[in-house]
């Protein structure tokens, strides 16, 4: 059994990884093989996501110390696993919905992003988000689309003049 300083040292990276989180999904991890999880975990850190399995008890008393996370103690039962994400958000979740369709485990339980908590009725509409990456793309191209057609509006009647022209000298040669 661990002594009070290691149990101590767990809430205390549990606390600076809750710090460092933008989202903290939890899992159910029953019935879920030594293979099959660390699978999930490669599969989750080549996403940017940090796994972990923590006693509930100890993510609990770092959540306290931490703040902000009370509407999820509720779902702090079981053998649980947690998905902490600093930057894209939705990782988790893609990486939840891939995994539970080819061997319906882990189960999603809840997550907290920003402050704001989502049950497992919602991980379809997580998995659903665009990442940070995908979102600056969409501004970038929105952005750049007026200016294309001013370009080609700006172009466009010199073609017409430069070809009329054209077809004028033409005519005039022969």
């Amino acid at each position: 059994m661990p002594t009070l300083e290691q149990k101590k040292e767990v809430v205390s990276e549990i606390a600076e990884l809750l710090k460092d989180a933008g989202a903290v999904y939890v899992t159910n991890y029953t019935n879920m093989s030594v293979d099959e999880l660390t699978a999930l975990r490669t599969k989750f850190r080549e996403n940017g996501v940090n796994y972990k399995v923590f006693k509930n008890t100890l993510l609990k008393r770092a959540m306290d110390e931490v703040g902000g996370y009370e509407a999820i103690y509720d779902h702090l039962e079981e053998q649980n696993a947690f998905a902490f994400v600093q930057e894209d958000l939705a990782a988790p979740a893609k990486v939840i919905k891939e995994s539970f369709k080819e061997s319906e485990k882990p189960a999603f339980k809840a997550a907290i992003i920003d402050g704001v908590l989502y049950d497992n009725s919602q991980l379809e509409t997580l998995a659903s988000l665009k990442s940070r990456t995908e979102i600056i793309g969409d501004i970038m191209g929105l952005l750049t689309a007026p200016m294309s057609n001013v370009v080609g509006a700006i172009q466009s009647p010199g073609r017409t003049i430069a070809s009329a022209l054209s077809t004028i000298a033409k005519k005039a040669e022969s």
